[in-house]
């Protein structure tokens, strides 16, 4: 009798416990989680300010949630205001002093010398972003129009084949990378790519020109919305080039 009071005491005991920690685990799980608002606390683009140098941000022409879905708003942000002005702060402290201080951006690409890296890099990031993030424009994709459609139709045969090209340029890199639209020294259009931060505008391009179109394939460009794939990413920026700004570009591009 003793032993099966202890038995039946045990298993009240073994009862109460399991209760309590029933108790503590439902506890836990319904605590409301915060709402993304309070999870997540986002800038504006224009409240992203360089240090004092030579170079400041380019102005981001449309809020950071304005690509979605293909590029979404904490992409723009982590890009923009921590990437792009990593660059350009680390640009300004590079050539301070040195007689590239006081050139333009472009100048200072041509004039650079490649063997210095922590020049060549930041230079080459802060060109390339500059570029990248006035390429893209809300509702905007389709085709260009006037003479720059004129041109790749002559060049490519089709925009479609253009098309085509240039994501088979963007699929084929491998590591941090870079794939452009130039206008070449001889005015003619060409699809080429880049490694690292470097560009067609430095003096170790393999095939030297104007760029008037970039796509940025560095992970931070897209691995938080579409990490191993790659291709996606590439298909979905097509949905959000400025055909009007690249237009633009050409056009500035074949005044020089």
């Amino acid at each position: 009798m003793k032993k099966i009071s202890l038995i039946l005491t045990y298993l009240f005991l073994l009862t109460i416990l399991i209760s309590c920690d029933n108790k503590k685990y439902t506890e836990v799980v319904e605590v409301p989680l915060p709402s993304a608002e309070e999870k997540v606390v986002m800038g504006m683009p224009d409240d992203v300010k360089a240090e004092e140098g030579s170079f400041q941000l380019e102005k981001l022409p449309y809020s950071y949630d304005a690509l979605a879905p293909n590029i979404s708003v904490f992409t723009m942000e982590n890009h923009y205001s921590k990437h792009y002005l990593t660059y350009t702060n680390n640009l300004n402290k590079a050539i301070a002093g040195t007689p590239l201080e006081n050139l333009t951006i472009e100048e200072v690409l041509a004039k650079l010398d490649p063997s210095i890296p922590e020049i060549k890099n930041n230079a080459g990031g802060y060109y390339n972003h500059s570029l990248f993030f006035k390429c893209m424009a809300p509702k905007a994709g389709g085709q260009p129009k006037d003479t720059l459609a004129g041109t790749i139709t002559k060049k490519f045969g089709s925009f479609e084949n253009f098309t085509k090209a240039f994501k088979d340029e963007a699929t084929k890199q491998f590591g941090s990378s870079w794939v452009w639209l130039i206008v070449d020294r001889s005015g003619s259009l060409q699809i080429t790519s880049t490694q690292n931060q470097d560009n067609p505008l430095m003096r170790n391009a393999t095939v030297p020109g104007k760029p008037i179109l970039a796509l940025d394939l560095w992970e931070h460009a897209f691995y938080l919305d579409y990490q191993y794939k790659r291709k996606n990413y590439v298909d979905s920026f097509f949905n959000v080039i400025n055909w009007k700004k690249v237009g633009e570009n050409y056009e500035e591009a074949l005044k020089k």
